[in-house]
């Protein structure tokens, strides 16, 4: 069986226009050609049926292009083995319509703007602009605004929490979305609290509505700012007293109180261990909370020269400091047992996971100077860090 010879010509007349990509609907059997900005369209004339037909199209794309009728499975091994991953040959993945290779083109590393052009107008799907914007060519170019603007559309259908923090993290990247459309989505996070993970992760000192220093920051202000200048760690104690750390204790603690779904806890927890890193002063994080807790008051009575001066400049702030080390060993692996053993969501995820939150809640509370609410709700007077 081969093409109609109309096809064929059609085809051929469309290949010898110097055609930067190829998309096919095969829902109306139209084949579209980019060229210079321009788009042709071969409507299709099957003469079998339509999914073989289609299978003839893609062999002849594939012969006229890569010498082969084998398309793309072929030309990756052949492309893989001879270690020809540059933009010369990626660029002819995109004239063989066929959807894995515009997907590969999207993930590859050596990805330029221009290139990312060519392949949004193959494929433009949510999965695909979050492939780009992982390139920091096609943010920092032409490609990066238009792509965001469509993912902040799609972002309400978008139903997948873990696809959601993944959207929000690429588009609240510098640059990309007017400041009205940012603070919109984070708002939008009253009703999904999934959006505000998203923020967690991308802008954790510059979340909206930022919320004031805490009450007594003023207080050890001057003798923290003088020894903050060469002491990391006293910086960033700063500025967990300050506005931006009080933010995104207030912003994560109402995650942690309201999570959604497994998956998400695990990012969570990890993005608060990512911003208390610096607490962690070269440990390795443990794997439960017990061990956390005596990792940072091991590390209280044997501080490095950083953690002893901090102690010296604030010694009133002693709990604070241990609720920062406490915290630095927040990740995954705190909740992973729970976790790897249960499939509830939402009210019944949190009762679970009640022996790793109220711990750390505890932690929250000395550190923003409130009440401390286990995860239950339930208010208590304890706000130390023992």
């Amino acid at each position: 069986m081969e093409l109609s010879s109309e096809d064929l010509l059609r085809l051929n007349v469309l290949l010898a226009n110097n055609i930067e990509a190829i998309r096919i609907d095969e829902r109306s059997m139209t084949v579209y050609g980019l060229a210079r900005g321009n788009e042709a369209r071969v409507p299709l004339n099957p003469n079998c049926r339509p999914e073989k037909y289609l299978r003839l199209v893609r062999e002849m794309l594939s012969s006229h292009v890569l010498g082969s009728p084998g398309g793309y499975p072929v030309f990756l091994q052949r492309w893989t083995r001879m270690g020809q991953a540059r933009e010369t040959r990626l660029d002819k993945l995109l004239l063989l319509g066929e959807p894995e290779a515009v997907t590969a083109v999207a993930g590859a590393p050596g990805l330029s703007d221009d290139l990312a052009r060519r392949t949004w107008w193959a494929m433009p799907t949510s999965d695909i602009a979050r492939r780009l914007l992982e390139k920091q060519a096609v943010v920092q170019g032409k490609m990066g605004k238009e792509l965001a603007q469509f993912l902040v559309e799609h972002l309400p259908f978008e139903s997948d929490p873990m696809l959601v923090i993944a959207t929000i993290r690429l588009v609240l990247q510098p640059g990309l979305i007017e400041a009205p459309a940012r603070e919109r989505i984070f708002r939008l996070g009253t009703h999904r609290n999934v959006y505000h993970i998203g923020f967690l992760e991308a802008v954790p000192d510059d979340l909206p509505d930022p919320l004031p220093a805490r009450h007594d920051a003023a207080k050890y202000c001057d003798r923290l700012v003088n020894i903050s200048m060469k002491n990391p760690l006293a910086a960033f104690f700063v500025r967990l007293l300050d506005s931006p750390g009080q933010t995104f204790l207030a912003v994560s603690e109402m995650q942690l109180r309201h999570p959604v779904d497994k998956y998400t806890v695990a990012t969570l927890m990890d993005v608060i261990g990512n911003y208390f890193k610096p607490g962690l002063i070269g440990n390795k994080q443990a794997s439960e909370f017990g061990k956390a807790f005596a990792m940072a008051e091991a590390r209280l009575r044997e501080p490095g020269e950083e953690l002893a001066e901090l102690v010296k400049c604030v010694p009133e702030l002693k709990k604070e400091i241990m609720a920062m080390l406490t915290l630095a060993h927040t990740g995954e692996a705190l909740v992973t047992p729970i976790i790897a053993a249960s499939t509830a969501s939402g009210t019944l995820l949190r009762r679970k996971l009640g022996p790793v939150l109220d711990p750390l809640l505890e932690q929250y509370a000395t550190l923003r100077q409130t009440a401390h609410k286990p995860a239950d709700g339930r208010s208590t007077r304890r706000v130390s860090g023992k």
